[in-house]
């Protein structure tokens, strides 16, 4: 296999720092860029005060040494020193199996990582799991940032990078220049010693659907490289400013739109089968908004960035209010939902959408706590899809979609339904499954997501490293806790499966992989983040005060 070839990159200096990169609170989470050699932690006692985050203080040692090597033993792999009686965070034993498991999924090409493949299951057939995924990278990518080996994920943005200018064509029909692969894969020639790579932009999926969130994972993961290495020489790059606007182009373009949300088709990100997310779902628009702001922080005000950065400024303030006024549901409006008179008409109606209160799901009524709150998983006309999704929720408030009032509110949702959300493996993909006649006709009688099953409500690990990150966010590390205690009873002896089935996550899915990587990863990211959460910095952005609403409704509830 490509991961078990050695590895020989030197690594390249930071160029310059980020003091300026942007004006965001929670830079100072990243006090300086991170030298690779004789790198000293940036989070101590002082800073920990500062964030005011509720965790104990950590006692660090002396500077520590890194080799300049490309090596398997990194700040966090087999070789890290045993803690200090004074330091909360013991060493887990399956931090170390983890880090073996996720470098045997290394992909090489001509000699140089470029990503990690999608599993490493040989009990399976490997259909595109040996591939690599942008979406699945972006876990990998996070651990080696925070365990100071960046080559490999400076290597994949410039390949993915590369692959966008590819033209596209699927059926006689060309797809948007912007849009980033779904997934590529190595192709070796022995007899040649040569490497080609050959994309998926959707053409070979299943359902035939172009990724939305490639492209916004791609922007997200860029400007995690730059607050994480201090080098702003790669985002400056022509080829990453003309990349970074081309996917910003498909998304900000005037057109029938009477909503500042992108419509998207079912199977256009995570959950990438027939769900039932068509029209405008949460994941694709926390996304969109956390990629607009991480664009907004590295794009060049030139005459070619210029006209983005207005569009993106304008769009920002737009989409912020239409999803905390229309998108959040906490007890106080789903009160007023259900009050709602129809057939309304004018700029002054109350139910813009026509939303018949009588489609509100009888679930709805008890899942929702009398304190608490969190954004529904669409909304167009005449439809509010009242589900509860992971990734949307958790982007939102790293991204501060969410204000700061709605992000404690989905915080003690997650903590008042427990046993729903995380039950007995971290963490719900979304909540409920569809079952019955709704599941034949929603997902169109799927096998694999019958309910409470893969994306129809199954327990997903990797979902563990952004509830991890929305927990030190939000000053709240003791949930993230409590939910990695749950992932280290279990993940390592089944082997790292891709997901569990059951309303509590009892069972390893039915047709789940082991050794998924991203499980890995989610679990590396989540025990690093809450030993050090100085590296929360390369993946959450503080709210922008311009875009401070005024609070209109309930406590958990601003618009």
């Amino acid at each position: 296999m490509e991961g078990t070839r050695g590895m020989g990159l030197k690594y390249v200096d930071s160029q310059c720092s980020l003091s300026e990169l942007d004006d965001f609170d929670l830079s100072r989470l990243l006090d300086k860029p991170r030298p690779y050699l004789e790198r000293q932690r940036s989070f101590d006692e002082t800073s920990l005060s500062e964030l005011s985050i509720g965790l104990k203080s950590l006692n660090r040692g002396s500077t520590d040494n890194f080799e300049t090597i490309y090596s398997p033993r990194g700040r966090y792999g087999l070789d890290t020193p045993t803690s200090s009686a004074r330091n909360s965070f013991e060493p887990h034993p399956m931090v170390g199996e983890a880090w073996e498991a996720l470098r045997r999924t290394i992909v090489f090409f001509r000699d140089q990582p470029v990503g990690t493949i999608a599993a490493l299951d040989n009990s399976e057939e490997a259909l595109n799991y040996d591939q690599v995924f942008v979406r699945d990278f972006v876990p990998s990518a996070l651990a080696f940032l925070m365990n100071g080996e960046p080559d490999i994920v400076k290597n994949f943005l410039l390949k993915t990078l590369c692959l966008q200018g590819w033209e596209k064509r699927i059926d006689r029909f060309k797809l948007g220049e912007g849009v980033m692969p779904a997934s590529f894969k190595v192709l070796h020639d022995a007899t040649r010693k040569t490497d080609t790579l050959v994309a998926d932009f959707g053409e070979s999926a299943i359902g035939r659907v172009a990724p939305v969130d490639s492209g916004f994972w791609w922007i997200i993961l860029l400007r995690a490289y730059t607050k994480s290495t201090g080098d702003l020489s790669l985002s400056e790059t022509p080829d990453c400013q003309r990349g970074m606007r081309l996917i910003l182009t498909l998304c900000l373009s005037e057109g029938f739109d009477t909503f500042p949300t992108l419509l998207c088709a079912d199977g256009c990100c995570m959950i990438d089968r027939r769900m039932g997310i068509y029209g405008y779902p949460i994941e694709i628009q926390a996304l969109f908004f956390m990629a607009l702001r991480c664009a907004l922080s590295m794009l060049k005000p030139d005459n070619e960035g210029k006209e983005c950065i207005e569009k993106i400024v304008e769009r920002l303030q737009a989409l912020s209010f239409h999803m905390r006024n229309y998108f959040w549901l906490d007890f106080q409006q789903l009160n007023k939902i259900y009050r709602y008179k129809t057939e309304e008409y004018s700029h002054t109606a109350v139910n813009k959408f026509n939303v018949i209160p009588d489609s509100i799901p009888d679930w709805v009524f008890d899942f929702m706590p009398t304190d608490g709150g969190y954004f529904i998983g669409n909304v167009s006309p005449a439809r509010m899809d009242f589900r509860w999704f992971a990734l949307g929720n958790c982007i939102a408030i790293l991204s501060s979609l969410a204000t700061p009032e709605q992000s404690m509110a989905i915080m003690d949702l997650i903590e008042s339904r427990w046993e729903e959300l995380v039950g007995e493996m971290p963490l719900k993909v979304c909540y409920p499954a569809i079952e019955n006649h709704e599941w034949l006709i929603v997902t169109g009688c799927d096998p694999k997501n019958t309910r409470w099953s893969y994306h129809n409500g199954g327990s997903w690990p990797v979902l563990l490293w952004l509830l991890t990150a929305a927990c030190i966010k939000t000053g709240r590390p003791q949930i993230a806790r409590r939910a990695i205690d749950l992932a280290e009873n279990r993940l390592l002896k089944d082997s790292w499966p891709e997901y569990y089935d059951g309303t509590t996550g009892r069972f390893i899915g039915k047709q789940a992989r082991k050794f998924q990587t991203w499980s890995i990863a989610g679990y590396l990211v989540a025990k690093m983040m809450l030993e050090d959460p100085s590296h929360l910095g390369m993946i959450s952005l503080e709210e922008d005060k311009q875009m401070k609403p005024v609070i209109k409704r309930s406590a958990s509830w601003t618009c």
